[in-house]
């Protein structure tokens, strides 16, 4: 029998988690059963790609359907427009109450608040649209409020975060933190939305927004010690940071400011010094995470099934934005490097179980998911859109017209300390980048730096820049001519696509050809 009843919807974001990272496409060491599991019951998603970092702008691709030349988010701190439709916002229109387990790091916009609103000194706010049903801010302060309930002791500082044994060890290392598998960020957030869950009595619309696998790395018992660093696969780099910096004056830049202490709690020096074996250290935590991760996420999925919920639950499972995890000498997200951007994305339908197990191999982003919900709630955003439903592949049909190639950018000035600008000798908005990628070749176009173009059929590593090659000087002119076509199709269509006439407004694009 047909179910009518809206559907439940339930969007997660486990935040900086590597499209590779999952063994259901054949990670050579990570093991995630739990997500492998939603995807023989959905659609796999192989080559999914976020649109922009870091985490505020990978975001607001995300919740608006938007590339980042459109929403204009162009790092943490950014304003979101106010005037742009959210995934929040719409599902209101569709008549649920969209609530928020985690954050969304959206910054409002400073023109409809007054100068005094405490909102406007923190880049963190929750997006347009969400109740809050657990906030988690990067400070950890909720979470340590929380520790300190359940263990009925004084509140735990971040230094919770450093080697329990010896919490003096700065150096990447896969001793246990100073709290277990049943008190980490996940399993506070998971228990937050799984309490939540019994008190609902109508159709839902949750978001719950992981922070691991983020930094800091480290992870508790059994997870630390999980994966071997012994049986790491060999990094994607150049053979010596020297060369690494001379590929690309921002690769330079990256290289010289990437601190430690950014991925591991209190160490101390630049990412590019670390030994090989503190690099294979670190990964093995980080699989690890990503195991953790997974294992709350099994727990979800055993709730919905004893609920009653999973049968009318839609769930999509994604990153905002992915992780270097040493490839290029580097660690973080950012610059142009697939590392940074390809992403895990698993849609379960169940109104689709026919279906059941596909894997879909064609080029789909973040932007595509605001429109694939709001198609899913029968809701119409109200601006422009430059993703595309992605319900097509999930109902099993091949969309017409689909698209050959995946786009990015990455925006890298600094309007406050203006380091980058100073550093390259550039104009703050001359700071970016955008990438046109398909199968074989990608091209990086920077608005006031040199080009880069890789062979990725042949270099899949991409370790050699061919874009001032002689021999590629054609391949380099095609792609920056399809990058062009590609923004001028996605300037904002909005209200391009009505025309006022004498019986009012009238809109009747050509879509498709």
């Amino acid at each position: 029998m047909k179910n009518n009843r809206a559907p439940n919807i339930l969007l997660i974001t486990a935040d900086q988690w590597r499209g590779d990272c999952l063994s259901a496409v054949g990670h050579e060491v990570v093991r995630t059963p739990h997500i492998d599991a939603l995807a023989k019951d959905g659609t796999l998603f192989r080559k999914h790609f976020a649109n922009a970092a870091p985490c505020s702008p990978a975001r607001a691709s995300i919740y608006t359907g938007l590339y980042q030349m459109n929403h204009r988010v162009c790092r943490n701190g950014s304003p979101l427009d106010a005037r742009f439709d959210t995934i929040a916002l719409a599902a209101r229109r569709a008549g649920y109450d969209p609530t928020l387990f985690g954050y969304t790091d959206v910054s409002p916009d400073p023109r409809s608040l007054d100068p005094a609103d405490p909102h406007l000194s923190s880049y963190e706010g929750v997006l347009p649209g969400f109740s809050v049903g657990q906030l988690l801010l990067e400070d950890d302060r909720q979470w340590l409020s929380w520790l300190k309930a359940r263990r009925g002791s004084d509140r735990p500082t971040r230094d919770i975060h450093r080697p329990a044994a010896d919490p003096s060890i700065t150096t990447p290392s896969r001793e246990p933190p100073g709290y277990s598998a049943e008190e980490t960020q996940t399993a506070f957030l998971t228990e937050a939305f799984l309490n939540w869950l019994e008190e609902q009595s109508r159709p839902w619309f949750a978001h719950i927004s992981f922070l691991r696998p983020h930094p800091p790395f480290c992870v508790p018992e059994p997870y630390n010690r999980m994966f071997d660093p012994g049986n790491i696969a060999k990094l994607m780099r150049q053979a010596t940071v020297e060369e690494e910096i001379a590929v690309h004056p921002l690769a330079a830049l990256f290289l010289r400011q990437l601190s430690q202490s950014s991925f591991v709690y209190g160490a101390q020096g630049r990412v590019c010094d670390w030994r090989l074996e503190d690099f294979n250290a670190i990964r093995a935590v980080y699989y690890g995470m990503i195991a953790e991760v997974d294992a709350q996420f099994g727990r979800i999925t055993d709730a919905l099934k004893q609920s009653g919920d999973w049968d009318n639950t839609v769930i999509v499972f994604t990153s905002d934005h992915a992780e270097m995890m040493g490839d290029h000498w580097m660690m973080g997200k950012g610059g142009a490097y697939d590392g940074s951007y390809h992403i895990p994305l698993v849609i379960r339908d169940p109104a689709h179980t026919n279906t059941r197990g596909r894997v879909v191999e064609n080029f789909t982003s973040s932007a595509d998911l605001m429109p694939t919900l709001l198609e899913r709630m029968k809701i119409t955003p109200k601006n422009h859109q430059d993703g595309a439903s992605l319900l097509p592949f999930v109902a099993g049909e091949q969309p017409k017209d689909w698209r050959d190639h995946t786009f990015w950018e990455f925006d890298f000035r600094d309007v406050v300390a203006n380091e980058p600008e100073e550093a390259l000798g550039l104009k703050s908005n001359q700071c970016n980048l955008a990438v046109v990628r398909d199968h074989q070749f990608k091209y990086v176009h920077f608005a006031g730096l040199p080009p880069l173009l890789f062979d990725l059929k042949a270099d899949p590593g991409e370790m050699i820049n061919l874009a001032d090659d002689p021999a590629y000087l054609a391949t380099r002119l095609h792609y920056a001519e399809k990058l062009l076509a590609l923004r001028a199709e996605h300037l904002d269509q909005t209200l391009a696509y009505t025309e006022l006439r004498e019986d009012g407004p009238v809109s009747k694009p050509r879509l498709s050809v």
